[in-house]
């Protein structure tokens, strides 16, 4: 608090960055120092604190949080997406959501707001890649190809098995392959309808194995390796 009264006080300075971060408890680093943010344009260099000047900030940048001012959840995760890379950018998303300070799918719409705001492309890029989805037939032109390269058969597309619709049935093996359309909210009663499927052909004896639609878009080769690989297993056993 006493840091961000000596840049100027409430409404003209917040903590931000590693600082915003370490008040909400999103352990994305360890802060070293103290991080305030000012929209004043006033040159202040306060000892022990590293002042970033950005009259640009838009409204709404700033709140209270446990009595101090500090940077709206959303605009840390920007500030914090300059700093990091993908994958603890992440976790900090996650963390953010599981805490209650911004939904994931609310920090997507809200990015909207923050036009050509450094780190606003990299938040957008891992929510839009983790939330990526086919349509029915480009997902079956993407798997069926991937399927191939790892040497297995055809498998037969959207057929009803043990009471469910299955994306991928690879007859030979005892297969079944899901592809899921993820968003990062999905309700409680859409996860008991996966356990339920996925219940349902372990008891009839068969393996199911689940991608995303990302992993099949973004990360083709790893799909490769787990579809060889878990054929190999199925022929041996």
């Amino acid at each position: 608090m006493a840091a961000v009264l000596v840049c100027g006080g409430p409404g003209v300075a917040a903590l931000s960055h590693s600082s915003a971060a370490a008040l909400f408890k999103i352990g994305v680093e360890r802060v070293a120092g103290i991080e305030v943010s000012t929209v004043s344009t006033a040159r202040i260099r306060p000892p022990g604190i590293k002042v970033h000047r950005r009259p640009s900030l838009r409204d709404g940048w700033w709140g209270y949080y446990e009595g101090i001012p500090v940077t709206s959840p959303v605009q840390t995760l920007i500030d914090l997406a300059t700093r990091h890379d993908a994958r603890r950018m992440e976790r900090a998303m996650n963390e953010a959501d599981h805490l209650g300070l911004v939904a994931t799918d609310d920090l997507r719409r809200a990015l909207d707001q923050h036009p050509g705001e450094p780190g606003v492309a990299r938040l957008r890029a891992i929510i839009d890649r983790a939330t990526f989805r086919y349509t029915r037939s480009d997902l079956e032109q993407a798997f069926l190809p991937l399927a191939k390269r790892a040497g297995l058969e055809m498998p037969r597309t959207s057929v009803w098995l043990n009471g469910h619709e299955v994306d991928f049935h690879f007859l030979d093996l005892g297969l079944v392959v899901e592809a899921d359309s993820l968003t990062y909210h999905r309700t409680a009663a859409e996860q008991k309808k996966d356990h339920e499927r996925d219940q349902a052909h372990t008891a009839a004896g068969l393996w199911t194995l689940r991608f995303t639609h990302g992993q099949i878009r973004f990360e083709p080769e790893s799909v490769v390796r787990t579809l060889r690989a878990t054929a190999a297993h199925r022929l041996r056993a």
